[in-house]
């Protein structure tokens, strides 16, 4: 039982060190450069990675810090002033349409105020209802 459980503990402390080497960022490494910790790690497994976790190993959070300092591009669906700017645009968009079919609107009403009051103002004058509403105020009046 102990010729298994040992070489199981030895790899796994030898795996466990290699990636936390790995995710380290290289600027966080303590005493050596980062692949000289490879060097070390790969030559003296089990020895190499406790001096790792001993020694080199950075003590304010290590891997946890590393996303904080590491940036990389993000996709323009991860990116909230990317979102921001998309979401703008398409308000914006959709403003201008409302305002251009408004306008639309509104010159065909002009158009056809336009030529209905030139058609309607010859058939009006001469028409009984605006003798009719005239005498039908004065009536009113009186």
């Amino acid at each position: 039982m102990l010729r298994v459980v040992v070489p199981i503990i030895v790899l796994v402390v030898f795996v466990y060190g290699l990636i936390d080497l790995i995710r380290t960022d290289a600027r966080q490494t303590k005493g050596i450069s980062k692949p000289a910790w490879f060097v070390v790690q790969i030559l003296l497994p089990v020895i190499g990675a406790i001096l790792w976790f001993l020694i080199g190993r950075p003590r304010d959070g290590g891997a946890e810090a590393t996303p904080a300092t590491y940036r990389h591009p993000t996709a323009p669906d991860d990116d909230p002033d990317f979102l921001h700017n998309l979401e703008q645009r398409r308000r914006n968009q959709a403003e201008a349409a409302r305002l251009k079919k408004l306008q639309d609107e509104l010159d065909a009403k002009e158009r056809g105020l336009r030529n209905g009051t030139d058609d309607s103002r010859s058939p009006d004058s001469g028409g009984t209802h605006g003798s009719g509403d005239s005498a039908q105020g004065t009536d009113e009046v009186k």
